[in-house]
């Protein structure tokens, strides 16, 4: 049988020696490559057209969230982060990742078992994954009150190509509020909080808060930027 390529890609070398060490003593895996963010990532994968790619959340430069959607059209992708936040584990699911891993919930053997399961399609999540899944399925179950989108705000997240998550909490800065109340009223971390606004500006080609609500709420004119 013909060994699994495998490409690494995570901010901290320690962690990337780590899992190479632990797939090479079991056998049947080659590391064809490491990364230390996102853009490394996509441009390693492309190179060497990998079995599995082994993706970590948080990472310098292009974390593994905005990279994930690129990474998961040329191979499967196997989150594998500390990254505990139901936010975040919904969220790289959504993207196209096969499965979820948390560091300190998995043996040797379950890693191994999770990238050939990525690899043949099959789903693999480490118990905490697994919980907030199980959340996100009963809370989805219960009736949910439904919050009708104004026109504008409905336009805006199609012509910014805003999530409806990003809508959200883009409205929630536009209303003024902190990273901190933000994190409280959509019951998420403050460090999920900052990705999501860190793709918002992205998105709408802003680098500013204030500029971003000017944008958002239709008041900012060509070549002006705002301050804040």
């Amino acid at each position: 049988m013909a060994a699994l390529s495998v490409l690494i890609a995570d901010g901290n070398p320690v962690v990337r020696a780590g899992l190479a060490a632990l797939l090479g003593a079991a056998g049947g895996f080659e590391i064809t490559a490491e990364a230390a963010d996102g853009r490394e990532a996509l441009s390693l994968t492309r190179r060497h057209a990998p079995d599995v790619v082994l993706l970590d959340v948080r990472m310098p430069g292009v974390d593994g969230i905005s990279a994930l959607p690129h990474l998961v059209r040329l191979a499967p992708v196997l989150m594998l982060t500390y990254s505990r936040e139901a936010e975040i584990i919904r969220e790289t699911l959504l993207l196209g990742a096969g499965g979820y891993l948390v560091h300190g919930e998995f043996t040797a053997d379950d890693l191994v078992r999770a990238v050939r399961d990525v690899r043949e399609g099959r789903a693999h999540f480490t118990p905490t994954a697994a919980g907030a899944l199980l959340a996100e399925l009963r809370a989805s179950s219960q009736p949910q009150r439904t919050v009708a989108q104004s026109p504008e705000r409905l336009h805006n997240s199609v012509l910014f190509g805003l999530s409806s998550r990003e809508a959200e909490i883009m409205d929630l800065i536009a209303s003024g509020m902190s990273n901190q109340q933000i994190a409280a009223a959509c019951f998420i971390s403050e460090k999920t909080v900052k990705n999501h606004i860190n793709r918002i500006f992205a998105k709408l080609h802003s680098t500013t808060r204030s500029e971003a609500i000017a944008r958002w709420l239709g008041t900012a004119r060509p070549g002006v930027t705002g301050r804040g």
